[in-house]
């Protein structure tokens, strides 16, 4: 029981955040070797621009992982728990998927579901809602819909709503799976933007001061995750030639694209839309 009220006291933390930071936008850090510079285009130095790429980095680890605790990780625990004790007698004490015991909580196997889940789901999560967090509406309207879009693009195809996945014959019944995990996804992409805001907001870009350095100790988390830092620096360089080019500065920053973006998110959702509704379908069908 004490795991079960360790992961509702993190659920309600989300929440809270979710309450209290779910309007912010994400606030770019402006450098002071910037400061005298009105356009957006002009090619900031290369120093400047890793430490700008680093920042990112660092956010999208900061809200992701955060998101992924409070939401994903904790939210999904709790979620599963429901949906052993719904699934009744029949299904107590069978062996899911991921190798777990239905109706067995153990602390071991809650922290490491929840670390996982922070750590690969989160980052990634964290990582996608930066780039395209200019294209979804302003305020809490863009963190529903980024949290949407995660559903239809993510749910049904990676977890938790995975067509696939033979829990959902042993767990149930299926339209409290669908209405619970539904939640949870759109919970998490509320939660990764409003973290996001807030964490903007909070930390500066990387100097040699001991707070800056102490803000981007999150970059950390990903140092065991060796083929992800590779990614990461190839990106970064890549990011880096980027910003020497004023064309593609000019393009980044054109209004004009902002509707083109959220014209091609709007186009995406609805071809994976289609998908979606039968994969739903399916676990409907099921338990």
């Amino acid at each position: 029981m004490a795991v079960i009220g360790i992961c509702v006291l993190l659920v309600l933390a989300g929440l809270v955040a979710v309450v209290r930071w779910g309007g912010l936008t994400v606030e770019p850090p402006r450098a002071p070797e910037q400061a005298g510079s009105a356009d957006p285009t002009d090619p900031p130095p290369v120093g400047l621009a890793v430490r700008r790429y680093l920042w990112a980095v660092n956010l999208a680890v900061v809200a992701g992982v955060g998101a992924g605790v409070l939401a994903a990780g904790a939210g999904g625990r709790l979620v599963m728990r429901l949906l052993a004790v719904t699934a009744g007698d029949g299904a107590q004490g069978r062996i899911t998927e991921a190798d777990q015991v239905v109706g067995r909580i153990s602390v071991e196997g809650t922290l490491g579901f929840v670390l996982f889940t922070a750590l690969f789901f989160g980052t990634a999560t964290g990582a996608a809602y930066l780039l395209m967090r200019r294209w979804l509406p302003a305020g809490r309207a863009g963190g529903v819909a980024y949290g949407a879009l995660l559903l239809l693009l993510a749910g049904t195809r990676l977890e938790p709503l995975r067509e696939g996945n033979a829990d959902f014959d042993l767990v149930g019944p299926g339209w409290v799976s669908v209405l619970t995990f539904s939640a949870l996804v759109v919970f998490h992409g509320m939660l990764v933007a409003a973290l996001a805001g807030r964490a903007s907001r909070a930390v500066p870009l990387l100097t040699r001061e001991p707070l800056a350095i102490a803000a981007h100790t999150p970059l950390l988390l990903l140092v065991p995750l060796l083929p992800v830092v590779g990614v990461l620096a190839v990106v970064g360089v890549l990011v880096v030639l980027a910003t020497r080019a004023r064309p593609v500065l000019a393009a980044w920053h054109a209004r004009r694209l902002v509707p083109a973006g959220q014209v091609l998110l709007a186009v995406v959702a609805l071809l994976a839309l289609p998908g979606f509704a039968a994969a739903v379908a399916s676990i409907l069908g099921r338990s």
